[in-house]
């Protein structure tokens, strides 16, 4: 009785442990979920944010926005790309690795665009603008050209692919279609029979057979009847019958 008592309170307590885990992973989960959201939602906010600023705060201002929104844009479709890819293609792997060093000098980067909005001295943020655009345009090429690098890479792959499926299809196309080849095959035809020889008279000659010279001969015995026996001097002479 204590023993089945046992394995009950055994049971329970893994029920509750495994309903407890259970709990855990799914709040874990929509907790992530709702912090993607969120995260998603801010970032819209603050690219239309941005945008809107480009377009409507000319002079250093709105050219600040402008390089922290194409900053923005070329380091997030370059990460995307990335980590699509390398799921698929273990050679992306360093590449995302040289992606994340190059993302910390773009968070710099657009940490300190962020910051210089607010300056209110336009002079100097006039004087420090092209510095920043230059470092700016460094980092979206370099990520560009990492982004673009993923899409010929994948593009060629998928071409490689394509020109290999190809010929196997044509290949059984081929096989398939095999009666065509046998169609264009011409047809076996059957020699003449060779015309016969016209005679003196003129008349039709056939051709002699062994069943006809067999058949003018005259027919053989079946057995072939005994000759005359050859007598020697050593033999005695036949006795004649008696007539008695």
């Amino acid at each position: 009785m204590e023993a089945v008592i046992a394995i009950v309170a055994l049971l329970f307590v893994l029920c509750v442990v495994l309903g407890a885990y259970v709990t855990v992973k799914a709040v874990g989960a929509a907790k992530r979920g709702v912090d993607r959201t969120i995260t998603q939602a801010k970032r819209t906010v603050e690219d239309t944010t941005l945008r809107a600023r480009s377009l409507a705060q000319p002079g250093p201002v709105g050219q600040l926005a402008d390089l922290r929104l194409r900053l923005r844009t070329s380091m997030r479709a370059t990460q995307e790309a990335l980590q699509a890819g390398a799921g698929e293609d273990g050679s992306l792997k360093e590449s995302l690795t040289l992606f994340q060093q190059l993302s910390r000098h773009g968070r710099e980067l657009d940490g300190e665009l962020r910051r210089l909005e607010a300056e209110p001295d336009r002079a100097k943020l006039a004087q420090r603008l092209p510095d920043l655009r230059t470092r700016t345009e460094k980092v979206i090429k370099s990520a560009d050209d990492l982004r673009w690098a993923a899409h010929d890479r994948a593009r060629k792959f998928a071409e490689d692919d394509l020109e290999t499926l190809s010929a196997q299809i044509d290949v059984e196309a081929g096989a398939l279609r095999h009666w065509t080849t046998d169609a264009t095959e011409p047809a076996h035809v059957w020699p003449e029979a060779p015309k016969p020889e016209p005679t003196a008279s003129g008349g039709q000659t056939w051709q002699e057979t062994p069943e006809a010279r067999a058949a003018d001969q005259p027919p053989r015995p079946a057995i072939t009847p005994p000759g005359p026996r050859q007598t020697y001097p050593w033999q005695k002479k036949p006795r004649p019958e008696s007539t008695t």
